[in-house]
């Protein structure tokens, strides 16, 4: 796959896509993230790309595999420090899409673009990292995992994160620049940046027209 900092070549058989968060409060209108003063058309346009990513992989027999950020209905998962921002409590209240980040709620679902099949594992994680407090690494090494093809939302959070715990469990990333996006596109930047510096430090960037020629 043509890459960042370098080249990086990858076996579709030990390699899962991994979809972060691609939930309705995070990049549709009157989510929580326009709820936090945010513009949602810019993550929204890693929507497109993702989509012909997601084919691709669905079309080569790959792994695919989803996560979710949200809470248990009682909260009792999300510490006080992530609970209240900036003085305002979000998370847990009404929406329009029902309870903020709550499990079942509308809200916290996959958007229908990127909505999983049958066979495809969603991950439902308390945090912003995809392994904290779940069964992906199991998942991953049950099933001979070695490299994650990366796309979701946001770059500089949940991406990035989840990425940084791959790299440290020894999991080769690839974070698809086009697939990923921000609220603040400087983040998004300075992000990738920081994943593909010094070698590839975390991991390699690319995009989703090399992902598909590679994966096709």
């Amino acid at each position: 796959m043509v890459a960042e900092p370098f080249d990086y070549q990858f076996d579709p058989e030990t390699t899962a896509l991994v979809l972060i968060d691609f939930q309705r409060d995070f990049v549709e209108p009157n989510g929580f993230g326009e709820a936090l003063g945010n513009d949602v058309s810019l993550v929204r346009t890693s929507i497109e790309p993702a989509t012909r990513v997601l084919a691709a992989a669905r079309a080569a027999g790959m792994m695919v595999i989803h996560t979710r950020e949200g809470h248990r209905a009682d909260l009792t998962d999300c510490p006080p420090a992530k609970l209240t921002r900036g003085g305002t409590t979000f998370i847990g209240t009404e929406g329009t899409m029902g309870r903020i980040l709550v499990r079942g709620e509308k809200g916290h679902d996959i958007i229908p673009e990127l909505y999983p099949i049958d066979g495809e594992p969603i991950i439902d994680k308390p945090g912003k990292g995809a392994f904290y407090a779940t069964d992906l690494e199991l998942i991953l090494r049950e099933r001979g995992i070695r490299s994650l093809i990366m796309m979701g939302v946001t770059t500089e959070v949940c991406v990035q994160t989840t990425a940084r715990e791959a790299n440290d469990r020894g999991f080769e990333v690839v974070v698809l620049e086009d697939c990923v996006a921000s609220y603040f596109p400087e983040f998004h930047k300075a992000a990738l940046d920081m994943i593909k510096a010094q070698g590839a430090i975390v991991g390699w960037v690319s995009n989703s027209d090399a992902a598909i020629a590679a994966i096709s």
